[in-house]
């Protein structure tokens, strides 16, 4: 068994902007540890798991090879990064290196995308396989969305007994079905076959058109629209339905939601990661992560779902929420932190009030999804979470409300439902 997490590249994630500036996205910290982490991890578990390969087109920088040098230490597993020389597509990646993944004889490989948050039922998965088709036969895993949010995303119709993919549509403009692709999928070797018939077509398409620049275009293949559509209906193509927690991770607001469903996991996974009440310590509220090297004044209040990282410094009477603390930053006395994303560095002044909007899923539909919100709706700015990029410096006695302020900004007054250049 091998596993691939697609990581994509530097003019992705742009939605994730002004976090993506400082780190690869893949490894912005979500409940404490690098977003690709608990991929790595729930790959590491499966038995007889031999390498992980991460695949991407960021160029290797040192944040990038420390990681998986650590990684390597940690989950005792082989993985490496393997760079693509340009945006290939979900498909075209791992059909490039496609001889990189069957080395040593892998019989079946995982694919995950890496901006996505899950309980990971990868051997769930495998079972499934047993049970169902033959060993040739692929899986989705799948989850199941309301019916307006599920257009967002791919939308699969499956046989209700065999669970065979009868149809598979992405991003459909009327209601197709309430099954969602998650991201997450399980091959075998044949599955070059597939995506090898769709690089031909692309390159017969393109001799016909005789465009100048057309051998990159012939590589660039899409796993959901190219590959999926073509298999469902062929008893090929599974769906594996999981009742886990399951969300994409695309904007900085849903990471601190994909940060609350990891911190809930922890409590059966990783109990050791949860802060406690101890006498002497901060008041923890909920499920909260902190770094063991960062500060906290016993008089702080934090929870539930916060994440305090590295040598973070958190004063005396501070009240932090719904929030992720970069490593670096210090919170001074008094200061309240709500659904907010407090950048690596940044500092908050005395008696400040940093405020968010959440733009959590509706609670009281258990199929309901994050929305991907778009940054502005008529021309202003839509109340979200608020996002302090690096080394921002805010006064005290200020307060900062549903707002995006970029690294090195010092600012000097009060600002709301504004982007901060």
């Amino acid at each position: 068994l091998k596993a691939v997490i697609l990581i994509g590249g530097p003019q992705k994630g742009t939605r994730f902007r002004p976090l993506s500036f400082e780190v690869p996205k893949p490894l912005f910290p979500v409940a404490g540890v690098p977003m690709v982490q608990h991929h790595i991890e729930a790959c590491a578990k499966v038995p007889g798991m031999k390498e992980i390969l991460l695949m991407g087109f960021y160029q290797p920088n040192e944040a990038l090879s420390r990681f998986l040098v650590s990684a390597q230490q940690e989950f005792k597993v082989p993985i490496r990064y393997l760079q693509e020389y340009a945006a290939l597509g979900t498909g075209g990646g791992i059909y490039h290196f496609r001889d990189q993944i069957l080395s040593g004889g892998a019989e079946a490989f995982f694919v995950l995308n890496a901006d996505v948050c899950s309980e990971f039922p990868l051997q769930e998965m495998l079972e499934f396989r047993q049970q169902h088709g033959d060993m040739n036969s692929f899986v989705i895993l799948g989850t199941t969305a309301n019916r307006t949010q599920a257009l967002n995303y791919g939308c699969i119709v499956a046989n209700a007994d065999t669970q065979e993919v009868q149809h598979y549509v992405e991003k459909p403009s009327t209601f197709v079905s309430e099954i969602i692709n998650c991201g997450i999928y399980l091959f075998t070797p044949a599955i070059f076959q597939h995506i090898g018939e769709v690089f031909q077509r692309n390159q017969q398409e393109l001799a016909l058109e005789e465009s100048s620049n057309g051998w990159q275009r012939a590589e660039v293949i899409r796993l959901e629209q190219d590959v999926f559509t073509a298999l469902a209906g062929s008893g090929k193509l599974y769906v594996y339905k999981t009742d886990g927690f399951w969300s994409q991770i695309k904007s900085a607001g849903s990471a601190i939601y994909a940060s609350r469903l990891y911190l809930n996991q922890y409590s059966k996974s990783h109990p050791e990661r949860l802060a406690q009440n101890k006498p002497g310590g901060p008041v923890i509220r909920g499920n909260v992560y902190i770094h063991p090297t960062a500060s906290i004044d016993s008089t702080a209040v934090l929870g539930p779902n916060v994440s305090i990282g590295e040598g973070v410094t958190v004063g005396a009477g501070v009240r932090v929420r719904e929030s992720i603390v970069l490593h670096g930053a210090s919170l001074h006395d008094h200061t309240c932190v709500l659904n907010t994303i407090v950048g690596w560095d940044s500092t908050i002044g005395r008696w400040a009030r940093v405020e968010g909007t959440p733009s959590d899923p509706n609670p009281n539909d258990p199929y309901a999804k994050i929305d991907s919100e778009t940054l502005f709706r008529d021309g202003r700015l839509t109340p979200s979470i608020t996002i302090l990029g690096c080394s921002v410096t805010i006064p005290a006695e200020v307060v900062i409300l549903n707002s995006i302020v970029l690294p090195h900004k010092e600012l000097s007054r009060s600002y709301k439902n504004q982007i901060i250049l």
